[in-house]
């Protein structure tokens, strides 16, 4: 079943929800927060677009914050020390990741040492890295969490539904009221039951890696943002940022092949949240899907 966003806009009328191509074009509150989240980045394409443009974005939406999902950041599978530094460098803020975490090797020896590149929460204990982290900011404490779901996904982790809402309450405990959760999922139904089972304890939940955007941006009935899937940042001519032909070919051959990332023009996609920092309730939600112009490709 299809949604608009005028079909949402019951669950909280004193919100508003619109779909952007470009910039958002709502009025900025400067007493709220703004947080850009970008998707899964996919490969050198997706990560030189982002390193080269995430400056010049979040100054053309007055964000004042920048997340992103970099897993597939190193060749379309996981993420190396030298990629997050050059992120962070750029101007983002926290990384999460997901399953494919940890593909490169050199990731377990620094991913201890960066609180701000995340990987699920909802891994065993022991396992090297944190799953949220908290910062300071203008508008006071804000969380970052992030956690993998388990329909069709591997590894089997923990449940994410009891270790996320822990992780919550103790936040809250703690004095936090800006929450926002990246929850890297396979299923719509497992995203969208994780917004509800959350709602109005969290600021945001926003799905990853699907690669494909949802366009049901919603502020739910008690306070959150949700967005099923934020999208990827990458080639915009390709099968999830591969080469189309290799993609093709498997599907009509069947037969095992490489999925090198695809090149060309990159699609930018994610998230733009206000939230009160004060209630810790998201205010205004709107999809972002920008098409590189070639001048910003360069």
């Amino acid at each position: 079943m299809l949604f608009s966003s005028k079909q949402f806009t019951h669950c909280a009328p004193n919100h508003t929800t619109k779909a952007t191509q470009i910039a958002v074009n709502f009025i900025r509150h400067l007493d709220q927060m703004r947080i850009l989240f970008l998707g899964d980045i996919v490969g050198e394409p997706g990560r030189k677009a982002v390193i080269n443009n995430i400056s010049s974005i979040t100054t053309k939406l007055n964000a004042d914050f920048c997340i992103v999902n970099g897993e597939n950041s190193a060749g379309g599978r996981g993420i190396t020390p030298k990629i997050a530094k050059e992120l962070f460098a750029a101007g983002v803020h926290v990384i999460t990741t997901g399953d494919h975490v940890w593909d490169q090797r050199e990731l377990l020896d620094y991913l201890p040492n960066e609180p701000k590149l995340l990987r699920p929460i909802n891994y065993p204990p022991d396992t090297p890295g944190n799953g949220s982290v908290v910062i300071d900011s203008k508008f006071g404490k804000i969380a970052v969490l992030n956690a993998q779901g388990r329909t069709f996904m591997n590894p089997p982790l923990e449940n994410p539904f009891t270790i996320v809402e822990d992780e919550v309450t103790r936040l809250t405990k703690d004095g936090v009221k800006i929450i926002f959760l990246d929850f890297h999922a396979e299923t719509t139904s497992e995203s969208i039951a994780m917004g509800f089972h959350l709602d109005g304890t969290v600021s945001a939940v926003v799905g990853t890696h699907t690669h494909v955007q949802t366009a049901d941006e919603r502020i739910l009935p008690k306070g959150t943002a949700h967005l099923t899937d934020a999208g990827m940042c990458g080639p915009e001519i390709s099968v999830l940022g591969r080469n189309v032909e290799s993609v093709v070919w498997r599907f009509k051959s069947g037969l095992p092949t490489r999925f090198p990332v695809a090149k060309g023009p990159v699609r930018l996609c994610g998230m733009i949240v206000d939230i009160d920092p004060d209630s810790g309730k998201a205010t205004h939600v709107e999809r972002y899907n920008n098409l590189l112009s070639p001048s910003e490709m360069s």
